[in-house]
């Protein structure tokens, strides 16, 4: 596969993630803002506008100016705003269409259309409809990539990016959150923020604090969402790439190297210790999908330079000189 293509996909796979989830967290927090009235707006935005690594304005923010900058912003970098997530992803599905199905390529590009008639509607009627709209089309996206697209390296690309954006997007989270109380209503929030509510309280029976929150969030090895299971899959996607995952010198790649050794921290991690140097651990975590992405981009992404034989640079050297004596 080429290099660009394979970046191409990788990349469709973190945005459309990106998306979906920055989609998910700005929803909850806007309905914390209509439905809670103790809740100060402006810092509840700030610390929203900090789990995305977006930097927070000088001017007092509401719901409406919230939303501008995460939902609408076209300025902001690295596709960190909703619509500059799906903006990035239909432009690497573009670059990429002969690796792509015609599906994902219609559902990137109907989603992208869509987009401003729908922050219209956002802006005469609340947000909410406009976020929903994302979510259900980044679960389509997912839907058509399982079901139309052959289980090759791109498929794997685009998965291993998938689950990278989703382990950096749920530390994120609990990184907002440490310091809290175990009792804190604040933990509701981010299980809501992360689609896990309703599956946490089947897994628990309903009994909510800190320390099982967490716990669901990153040890989990059924939900798909869990930072565990991302790393997991992010690394049998990497595993299947290498087509050696049965190595016997083990892990020979600096991002397989980072997966496994992150993956083997929390597999063999003591439950009851998650909440001892929490914000030290998640911070760890972030820094290695820093690290993986740039492995990854060493590895597969950064094409050689180009190499001319030096045969013929010689000799159109050498006409040159006959030709001016």
């Amino acid at each position: 596969m080429l290099a660009r293509n394979a970046e191409s996909l990788y990349w469709i796979g973190r945005y459309v993630e990106r998306a979906d989830d920055t989609a998910r967290i700005l929803d909850v927090t806007v309905h914390q803002l209509l439905e809670d009235s103790n809740v100060d707006p402006d810092q509840a935005s700030r610390t929203l506008l900090r789990v995305l690594g977006i930097e927070p304005p000088a001017e007092r923010l509401d719901m409406w100016s919230l939303t501008d900058i995460v939902a609408f912003s076209r300025d902001t970098y690295g596709g960190t705003s909703i619509v500059g997530a799906i903006s990035a992803a239909r432009e690497n599905a573009r670059g990429a269409r002969e690796v792509t199905s015609t599906e994902i390529w219609e559902c990137l590009n109907t989603t992208y259309n869509a987009l401003a008639e729908r922050e219209r509607t956002a802006r005469r009627l609340g947000p909410h409809q406009f976020l929903s709209y994302v979510e259900g089309r980044a679960a389509m996206f997912a839907g058509l990539a399982d079901s139309t697209l052959s289980r090759d390296d791109g498929y794997r690309f685009m998965v291993l990016g998938r689950a990278i954006e989703r382990v950096d997007m749920i530390v994120r989270l609990l990184l907002s959150r440490v310091g809290d109380s175990g009792s804190s209503p604040a933990w509701v929030t981010l299980l809501r923020s992360a689609g896990a509510h309703d599956t946490y309280l089947r897994t628990y029976r309903g009994a909510l604090d800190a320390g099982r929150v967490v716990e669901f969030m990153l040890l989990d090895r059924l939900f798909p969402r869990s930072i565990f299971y991302s790393l997991r899959l992010a690394e049998h996607s990497l595993d299947e790439l290498q087509n050696s995952p049965h190595s016997r010198v083990g892990a020979t790649a600096e991002a397989q190297r980072l997966l496994g050794r992150a993956r083997s921290e929390l597999e063999f991690l003591q439950p009851g210790a998650l909440l001892e140097s929490l914000e030290m651990r998640l911070a760890a975590l972030q820094k290695t999908c820093r690290d993986v992405g740039e492995a990854l981009a060493l590895q597969y992404f950064h094409s050689a330079p180009w190499v001319g034989w030096t045969d013929a640079g010689r000799s159109s050297a050498l006409v040159i000189e006959e030709g001016e004596l």
